[in-house]
């Protein structure tokens, strides 16, 4: 179950710092921010928390980049601007959350961003 998403006006928490894992550990499956290394459980959870909330953070993060991204490309004065179809490809998006998504940058980049995606 997805839990419900926080209002945009909320302070961001800073979340715990997502460390690079080095490169060795990157190759073993099982390995995960030595998540799997843990024996406490209430140490586990602790960590595994700050993880998820790290996650959260920068997915919101890069999706307000993606958007800003996305109204700048679509920008009518730009003489190299992109269709809404380009963008949506370059993206990995539908034409329509492409459209939603431009909306959402032009938001952000007027000071904006309190409405949903």
């Amino acid at each position: 179950m997805a839990e419900p998403e926080r209002p945009r006006t909320e302070q961001r928490m800073r979340p715990a710092p997502l460390l690079f894992e080095p490169a060795e550990a990157t190759g073993d499956p099982e390995h995960f921010f030595d998540l799997e290394s843990m024996e406490d459980p209430r140490e586990l959870l602790d960590r595994a928390t700050e993880l998820t909330h790290a996650f959260r953070a920068a997915t919101d993060r890069s999706i307000e980049f993606q958007a800003m991204a996305a109204a700048q490309l679509a920008d009518p004065r730009r003489f190299d601007r992109l269709t809404l179809a380009t963008i949506a490809e370059r993206a990995e998006w539908t034409e329509d959350y492409a459209r939603k998504m431009v909306e959402f940058g032009r938001d952000l980049l007027r000071g904006g961003g309190t409405e949903k995606r």
